[in-house]
């Protein structure tokens, strides 16, 4: 009897339900044993749910193939044999929200790549290196639900990703005007070239509500827990624009900062590449061991050469030079399968199970 964690995947045949899938093949603490989608998946295996539309550029898992897809409506039968779930389900926003917090009602643990609930005030939002502390708000969200096991965490938003980390790694000179704008893959939007031809040498100036989550959601990572919820940092102020490009993985960034507090070149890279957190202090199986690369090239970081850094989870960095408005600039990728959607979920799930928030049932 293996003594990993039984995970159920809702969500488990788009885009990002198949990366979780990819990225927990052979994981040490995990394992998957339940995938639910919706109603015209289930009762098929797996490997019929998916036919032609298996989008990782690994193969489909074999443990996975012969698994039965539950419908993610019938919580019950769900979560019959796991000990938590991850969330990718395709929904609208009210009906994720209902659906998430059906299971945690039925003490399940669930970790979302959803954005339903990020502004659910108990509800911690978390990147593992920026705001573990966050996690100590379950206690309170438990206490509302009713429950002693179920809850809901959350990952942000894929792009933030990006930059966020470098904002946190640079708190001592306290940034105060942020401009960024993101040049974002087509994978975000769960498609490759193949759905989306039209994407090909094309740039579409607009994607659904992602500046504004670009501008609030690191300020909501910056916050503290006050009186059972998080309350968030009112700086810097952020303003972005989010760009759709024709690249199928990595969220590209160019940032301009201005800081509160005067600081070098040096300073500032230095703060970059030494930046950690609970991750690698826990040694986390999926924690890259450096979380942020700087790379002294003119030409990097470029997503051909550096989106795989640290296997997706780590940030990469680089064009860090004086501006002539701001005080500073950067370019910023991150992979946003990995590291800002399964991956990031994946860590969360892992650091939650170290601090004691997801156990055997």
């Amino acid at each position: 009897m293996s003594d990993k964690l039984k995970v159920g995947i809702l969500g488990g045949t788009g885009m990002v339900g198949q990366r979780f899938i990819s990225l927990l093949e052979n994981h040490p603490w995990f394992e998957v044993v339940t995938i639910a989608a919706s109603p015209r998946s289930a009762g098929k295996t797996y490997e019929e749910a998916i036919g032609d539309r298996w989008k990782m550029t690994t193969p489909m898992p074999e443990a996975v193939k012969k698994i039965v897809v539950k419908d993610v409506s019938n919580v019950e039968d769900v979560i019959a044999d796991v000990d938590f779930v991850f969330s990718a389900v395709d929904m609208t926003k009210d009906e994720i929200k209902a659906i998430e917090e059906k299971y945690a009602k039925a003490e399940i643990p669930v970790v979302s790549n959803n954005s339903a609930h990020r502004w659910t005030p108990d509800v911690p939002m978390i990147v593992p290196e920026i705001n573990a502390a966050h996690a100590d708000v379950i206690e309170y969200q438990r206490k509302r639900l009713g429950t002693t096991r179920g809850f809901i965490a959350v990952k942000p938003n894929c792009s933030i990703q990006s930059y966020a980390p470098v904002l946190t790694a640079w708190k001592e000179f306290e940034p105060t005007q942020v401009v960024v704008s993101t040049y974002q893959a087509i994978s975000g939007a769960g498609k490759t070239f193949k759905d989306w031809p039209e994407m090909v040498e094309n740039v579409i100036p607009y994607i659904g509500g992602e500046e504004e989550k670009s501008e609030k959601e690191p300020l909501r990572l910056w916050g503290k827990i006050e009186n059972g919820v998080i309350v968030p940092e009112t700086t810097p102020l952020i303003t972005s624009q989010c760009i759709r490009v024709p690249v199928l993985n990595g969220h590209t960034a160019s940032v301009f900062v201005n800081l509160g507090k005067k600081a070098t070149k040096e300073q500032l890279i230095e703060k970059m590449v030494t930046f950690s957190g609970e991750p690698q202090k826990l040694g986390l199986p999926s924690a890259p061991k450096q979380f942020i690369q700087y790379l002294e090239e003119d030409n990097r970081p470029q997503v051909k050469l550096d989106v795989d850094f640290e296997n997706g989870m780590g940030i990469s960095i680089g064009r860090l030079r004086e501006d002539t408005i701001f005080d500073w600039k950067f370019v910023g990728l991150s992979h946003n399968t990995v590291r800002g959607a399964a991956g990031g979920a994946v860590l969360c799930a892992e650091l939650l199970k170290a601090k004691g928030f997801i156990d055997k049932k």
